[in-house]
């Protein structure tokens, strides 16, 4: 009984295992958006939910293609992956330190000395066996290393999420500034089309004496002017499809997109968010994560104070002859139990335990910064689209007069009764005005993908499979981080 008091009194220390340390104050859940005034509800963490194809609500199947691509060939993508794989790992070692360790071995010796059986006289020593040993996690620190581990993993994983959504968007916005580059090029080199026209035309009648050279040269000016600003348009597209090719993984040397003068669908987005959309966003999921895996490691640092026991054991054979080594009489065993506690190591322990805090207390900020992030990105993006279509509403009725302005100043000058100046005034006046209005939609496009970065990419959509249909109940509504 007096050998078995050590092991005893280790028990009864079991319940004096440290408790993990409250976590900090997160911040206050609002009650509203301000862009809308629906309320907020209770919403559970929802980050590893499907997030679906968002992208396909643009009703454009390069961009379709683009992503897919994007999803295997990004190196980011790539790398996230692999930090994954390795935090997954660590999670299977820790969790290997919990569980008895198991070896067997053999060793040969030749010695002569005081221990051998002849004395001087060398002598052959033969063992062969098996050990075990096993660590008792009575005060948690196995345990809160494993969970630590696993917590990491957890962020690792939604970090992976967030990297995915981070490209898919990259993608898409890249991909859709392109598209805005064709349209404003097109534009420009139509307006460039109609200035090569009209110089042919004041040629003609300049050769006839009809008009002075003065307004040749306007003309020429204009021309060159507007070509050259659709050199510069292709410059930017260039640029924008060799960072296309890097997003998707691919050489830019080899990579092309053909141009067009279709425009990507502008998905229309009413008021109606599902109440859990914020708590889908992969960051805030990831902060969480590692909050969580500081608070499991200040345990464990607590821990260092208490008592460490470890039992091992082990048995085989031992014997001078190869031949008797199998022997029963050969065989050779024994156990033991080892209890270790620190006593003095000038304050090691301590300074460890307020790493470990400090390390909660950066994370703590760390997750309240993601949560404040977070509605201010979708705050962002709800404003910007609202003005966005009042701007697209005040910039269409400008386009309309400066065409109706155009054609009138066109007429006249044929005529006779305006000069030259207001003539090309007006078409100056029109390109500007089409120009601006095509800018204001290839921002409104951009904005939406910015909102569905914001939102976390997806939506509840129990009943509605469509894409268009769940982005258009994804904008105003309630959305909440409660359940975070």
């Amino acid at each position: 009984m007096t050998r078995l008091l050590p092991l005893v009194a280790a028990l009864v220390l079991a319940g004096c295992a440290t408790a993990l340390p409250p976590l900090p104050a997160t911040p206050e859940t609002p009650s509203q958006f301000r862009e809308n005034k629906e309320q907020w509800t209770i919403a559970q963490p929802a980050e590893a939910r499907d997030r679906g194809t968002w992208w396909k609500a643009f009703n454009d199947p390069v961009l379709d293609d683009l992503v897919e691509r994007a999803g295997t060939g990004n190196t980011s993508i790539q790398e996230a992956a692999a930090r994954l794989n390795q935090a997954q790992a660590l999670v299977r070692n820790a969790q290997a330190n919990r569980l008895p360790q198991v070896g067997v071995g053999a060793d040969a010796s030749r010695g002569a000395g005081a221990n051998t059986a002849n004395g001087a006289t060398p002598a052959t020593m033969l063992q062969a066996g098996a050990n075990l040993s096993y660590e008792v996690d009575l005060f948690g620190r196995l345990a809160g290393l494993r969970d630590a581990a696993a917590l990491d993993a957890q962020s690792r994983a939604a970090l992976l999420q967030s990297t995915q959504l981070l490209v898919q968007s990259n993608v898409a916005q890249t991909y859709l500034a392109l598209r805005a580059v064709d349209t404003e090029r097109t534009l420009v080199q139509d307006t460039a089309t109609a200035y090569a026209e009209t110089l042919r035309l004041t040629q003609r009648r300049y050769d006839a004496g009809d008009v002075a050279e003065l307004d040749v040269i306007r003309i020429q000016t204009e021309l060159a002017a507007t070509e050259a600003e659709v050199y510069a348009l292709s410059r930017s597209r260039a640029e924008l499809e060799h960072a296309l090719a890097v997003l998707v993984g691919e050489v830019a040397s080899g990579f092309t997109i053909a141009s067009t003068s279709e425009s990507t669908a502008l998905p229309v987005i009413p008021a109606g968010v599902p109440a859990t959309v914020l708590s889908r966003r992969p960051d805030v999921a990831a902060a969480q994560a590692s909050l969580l895996a500081a608070q499991a490691r200040v345990g464990v640092a607590q821990a260092a104070w208490f008592p460490s026991i470890s039992l091992t054991a082990a048995g085989g054979y031992a014997s001078p002859d190869l031949s008797d080594l199998f022997r029963w009489s050969s065989r050779a065993w024994g156990v033991g139990a080892l209890v270790s506690a620190p006593l003095f190591d000038g304050g090691r322990r301590s300074a460890g335990v307020q790493n470990a805090q400090a390390q909660l207390d950066a994370a703590a900020a760390g997750y309240r910064g993601q949560v404040l992030n977070a509605f201010k990105e979708v705050e962002d993006q709800l404003s910007a689209l609202r003005l966005l279509q009042e701007q697209g509403q005040a910039q269409g009725r400008a386009v309309t007069a400066a065409q109706r302005a155009s054609a009138i100043a066109e007429t006249r000058y044929r005529n006779g009764l305006v000069s030259q100046l207001e003539l090309l005034d007006a078409r100056r006046n029109e390109l500007l005005n089409r120009r601006l209005a095509q800018r204001v939609e290839a921002t409104q496009r951009q904005a939406t993908v910015s909102l569905i970065r914001a939102l976390g990419g997806g939506w509840e959509v129990e009943e509605e499979a469509s894409p268009k249909r769940a982005i258009a109940r994804a904008v105003a509504g309630t959305a909440s981080l409660a359940g975070l």
